[in-house]
């Protein structure tokens, strides 16, 4: 079962205790831009960084679950000002042409009004270099989160399959669940130097592959680890988060041979091999030659499809 609500009281980042039968709850946050200062950098693997962002902007943030996500907007000079996305009565109207990336929200304290953002480092991307440059004092502009797919913790079991944009929300959402829950967790990094600890009360299971010198995204590592993954008895959830079009036959798969219903699974491609600035919204329909005939005839847009993540998951990088 899935409800939709509006975004939950302010004085709390967790919704109320859900319903046992309430799976996944969609929310709506309002639209604000924020303009924050980086107050702490720290390199915390081989190519990923944590940005510590900081400011008054953040007193009414609101980031409720594991891949809530944000834009960011980047100085176009070391040391500027960014240009700010202009936003009235809730919509984003003017600065549509603003460079921005999205990332996921890696841990964010009111009290202390701080929101850090885990980057992956490369040198092909705006916000990948700017990573590997950001400075104490440095301005970055915030827009979001505007939604959130909140999961509930009521799964039996879980199944994490990610690449490095998806670690830092996989971090998170470890983070966040019941003591001895089993969660099995597939994570695809290029070597051992990418490795990070993940902390969790949970009965936790953690795979790494290494792609070592192939390059990102074009792999079939996280695809065929989930068809080998043994699932265990009862109502469980399998999330996948990567390049898009390596993890999207999972879509099928989780859904027509595994059995998976539409509140079990989600397969989110956080982004796509040489675009830049992929919308992982795109991916949240499959295209008709990918759907069986039956649904091939629905129109798109005119229902959430299996495995969708609407109104929004979030990745975290180029």
């Amino acid at each position: 079962m899935t409800s939709t609500t509006s975004s939950p009281d302010l004085a709390s980042d967790r919704p109320a205790e859900p319903d046992a039968v309430e799976q996944v709850t969609l929310l709506t946050h309002p639209l604000r831009p924020r303009l924050l200062m980086v107050s702490a950098v720290e390199r915390i693997a081989a190519r990923m960084v944590r940005v510590r962002l900081t400011g008054e902007d953040l007193a009414d943030f609101v980031t409720v679950a594991p891949e809530d996500h944000v834009k960011l907007f980047l100085p176009t000079e070391q040391g500027g000002t960014p240009e700010m996305p202009e936003v009235v009565d809730d919509r984003w109207v003017g600065g549509r042409h603003l460079t921005s990336r999205d990332y996921t929200v890696r841990y964010f304290d009111r009290e202390a009004r701080t929101l850090d953002i885990d980057l992956v480092l490369h040198e092909h991307g705006v916000a990948g270099r700017w990573a590997g440059r950001a400075q104490v004092g440095d301005l970055v502009g915030v827009l979001g989160p505007r939604g959130s797919f909140l999961v509930n913790d009521v799964f039996d079991w879980y199944v994490f399959a990610v690449d490095e944009t998806a670690l830092p929300a996989a971090a998170r959402w470890l983070e966040r669940l019941r003591a001895d829950v089993p969660v099995t967790v597939i994570v695809e990094v290029q070597d051992e130097g990418d490795v990070l600890p993940l902390a969790s009360a949970a009965s936790v299971d953690v795979t790494w592959l290494f792609r070592e010198d192939r390059a990102p995204g074009t792999t079939s590592l996280l695809a065929d680890a989930v068809r080998g993954t043994d699932l265990p008895a009862g109502e469980g959830f399998v999330w996948v988060a990567g390049e898009s079009l390596s993890i999207k036959p999972l879509r099928r798969y989780l859904k027509d041979e595994v059995g998976l219903g539409r509140d079990s699974f989600d397969v989110d491609g956080y982004w796509r091999k040489g675009v830049a600035d992929h919308d992982h919204h795109d991916d949240d329909t499959e295209a008709p030659e990918d759907l069986p005939v039956e649904d091939a005839a629905v129109p798109a847009g005119s229902t959430v499809p299996a495995g969708s993540s609407a109104p929004a998951s979030g990745p975290s990088g180029d």
